[in-house]
């Protein structure tokens, strides 16, 4: 495979070996399946059977149980037992970590294990290790005689495996030859896989999960062009953001990282992983998956031209090169642009909607670390005078009218040539990407406002394959040699503010992650239903009918948020505090949802700074990747605090331990009072 998917132009799900997980058939062009993992004790068999009725009666085609050590892989079966006893037969899935004859006891039982490369026969205790070549062949035969055991049952029992690999707990004998890299995430993979194709052994799914959607799109990405170059095949693959968080924030992230994949036509199943009860990841597994679902007409793909060279590093992240248009492009980070032209008459009122605050008494703006960079009113003009960093985007018609110091005209692809006067600050120009037939080879205009410094393009496209159009037009951009800046445009024609979150992240969020994009504005399309009939605070999470949605009491501040969560779950613009948490399960040692809320209240002021709440050791110093600071259960009722990857304080109480984490932010001169 000369790319990492079968099409980079239009939606067509990746070739995948089939896999039968019980009787459900997995990979192969078979529908894309939803699933999630249970937060119960599992030795409390009741408690766990409800809480699986109740993910499966929610759409989970497959639940996954911890079984961290023999007993609980051993009451599988009467957890297994008392679903078929209540007429319920959904595949159950081991999860096992550090813990081998767990594995072999659950492979007997359930119908899928999943087992981590980086703690299944390895110990991770961040030491640098030097190994020769002999010394490292060594290792893998020591992992192959700890591994094979299990890949016989499995093959025995006709029990499915996961093989997935985590960002987070890499071995520290994979990141002494490897590093903390995609391709260390997937070597740690690939060994395990020879080892159970040498058994000739193939119902397995892969998985590289991070919390960070950069490095997990590369990851499997790279993966899959790894399997094709070896094996000529590519067996089914599991997607998942670990540790995205809970609500607005863990939605954005997850869709990014799995819709960017979902884009390219990867992934046979999926769990969204948020800090919530575990039925209501269901509903979002739902609304990713279905965009897929839709007809994709033929004819569409056919107005698109193939494309023969790809002209960036799609396994190594490298912002495209631009100039810069006064503060957008080259090192500045992506602008953000509201759309306010749906509004009648523009208010400072409604500019609170985007981060500005206007004070009547002190007649002064306050300006919010989400403030939008620009504003786009259509033909409207405001009669009031505007803070002092805020811009206006208008129709050319309007801004002939308009002060030249505030305004700047949008025009529409070659109109902005044939125009008789332009700005002389910043002049935005309309591409609608591959969209109609004769745009194919109507291009020629860009290479008349190519390189012309007051022009900045603005991408979008009415394509059902919108993302694809998109990304082609930046590899035409490359290929002309245009380094102009270029703004995103994304409109939803969604209903719910749920679809509209997920529709952004992932048509935006793809084209970020690969570095095309130095702003966004995101919009509704006529066919849209814009959620301005709900009350609440914005992006605040309610509890209806068995699911989780997002409460929406203002458009255009989720709109603008969105735009903000966006740029941050990406890394290229931060402006608030990152938290990554873990979803919960069987081992968590404290009340996950109530504590993250507790941190997240305390320290939410933060800008920039990366917090971990980590349920366990399993996802404790390891899976937290990157944070800053880790929040870690240690024992019941017992919490462990990091900096980095570094323990701190051992054994706190949890009735002080949000205390003692902010005493720690305050040693490292990371806090900043409210």
């Amino acid at each position: 495979m000369e790319f990492y998917s079968e099409s980079l132009t239009h939606y067509k799900r990746l070739a995948t070996k089939e896999v039968k997980i019980g009787d459900l058939l997995l990979g192969n062009f078979n529908p894309i399946r939803v699933q999630t993992m249970t937060t119960t004790d599992t030795m409390d068999t009741i408690a766990t059977v409800e809480q699986s009725i109740r993910c499966i009666e929610a759409g989970a085609e497959l639940v996954r149980i911890t079984a961290p050590s023999k007993n609980e892989a051993e009451n599988l079966l009467n957890i297994k037992n008392e679903l078929h006893k209540r007429g319920y037969t959904t595949p159950l899935v081991a999860d096992i970590h550090f813990t081998p004859n767990a594995a072999e006891i659950a492979a007997r039982i359930v119908e899928k294990v999943r087992v981590n490369p980086g703690n299944y026969v390895d110990k991770k205790k961040f030491e640098l290790i030097e190994y020769t070549d002999a010394d490292y062949a060594e290792e893998i035969e020591r992992i192959t005689e700890r591994f094979t055991p299990l890949v016989k049952i499995c093959k025995e029992y006709g029990t499915a495996m996961r093989i997935g690999t985590n960002h987070g707990s890499l071995s520290d004998r994979i990141m002494s030859r490897y590093g903390d890299t995609p391709m260390g995430m997937v070597e740690s993979a690939m060994e395990f896989l020879r080892i159970a194709r040498y058994e000739s052994y193939h119902n397995i799914i892969l998985s590289m999960k991070s919390s960070n959607p950069q490095v997990m799109v590369q990851a499997y990405r790279l993966l899959i062009k790894t399997m094709f170059d070896e094996f000529g095949e590519c067996y089914p693959l599991h997607l998942g953001v670990t540790e995205a968080g809970d609500g607005e924030d863990g939605r954005i992230k997850s869709a990014i990282g799995i819709g960017s994949l979902l884009e390219d036509g990867i992934g046979d199943t999926i769990r969204v992983s948020l800090t919530e009860d575990p039925e209501l990841e269901i509903p979002v597994c739902k609304d990713l998956v279905k965009r897929y679902s839709l007809p994709n007409p033929s004819a569409e793909g056919a107005l698109i031209p193939a494309i023969g060279k790809v002209s960036y590093d799609p396994f190594n992240y490298q912002r495209r090169e631009t100039f810069a248009v006064d503060n957008i492009g080259n090192k500045h980070v992506p602008v953000v642009i509201a759309d306010l032209s749906k509004i009648e008459k523009i208010t400072p009122a409604h500019l609170q909607s985007v981060g500005y605050t206007y004070d009547a008494v002190t007649d002064k703006w306050n300006i919010g670390d989400a403030a939008a960079d620009y504003i786009f009113t259509g033909h409207q003009l405001l009669d009031f005078a505007l803070p002092g960093t805020l811009k206006v985007i208008v129709f050319p018609a309007a801004w002939s009218g308009a002060d030249k110091a505030k305004y700047y005209p949008i025009f529409q692809d070659s109109g902005f040539v044939d125009a008789e006067e332009k700005s002389e600050y910043i002049n935005f120009v309309m591409v609608d990407c591959f969209s109609d037939a004769t745009a194919i080879n109507n291009y020629t205009f860009l290479d008349k406002l190519a390189n012309d410094p007051s022009v900045v393009i603005c991408l979008s496209s009415t394509n059902q394959n919108a993302m694809q159009s998109v990304r082609l037009m930046f590899i035409e951009l490359q290929n002309r040699s245009i380094k102009n800046p270029v703004v995103l445009i994304t409109d939803s024609s969604w209903q719910t503010p749920d679809e509209h979150l997920i529709h952004f992240a992932a048509e935006t969020g793809a084209l970020l992650l690969d570095g095309f994009g130095d702003g966004i504005c995101l919009g509704y399309s006529s066919k849209a239903q814009m959620p301005a009939r709900m009350t609440g605070s914005d992006g605040e999470n309610v509890k209806a009918k068995g699911r989780t949605y997002l409460e929406v009491k203002d458009i255009y501040q989720f709109t603008n948020n969105t735009a903000f969560s966006i740029l941050q779950a990406t890394r290229t613009r931060i402006s608030k505090t990152e938290y990554i948490s873990c979803p919960s399960c069987g081992r968590t040692l404290f009340d996950l949802q109530e504590t993250t809320a507790k941190i997240r209240s305390r320290t939410n002021h933060l800008k920039g700074v990366k917090i971990a709440i980590m349920g366990c050791i399993v996802n404790g110093p390891g899976e937290m990747a990157d944070a800053d600071f880790g929040y870690v259960g240690s024992g019941p009722g017992k919490i462990t605090l990091y900096k980095g990857k570094e323990v701190v304080k051992k054994n706190v109480n949890s009735d002080v331990a949000v205390d003692e984490l902010i005493s720690l932010l305050k040693e490292n001169e990371a806090w900043v009072e409210p």
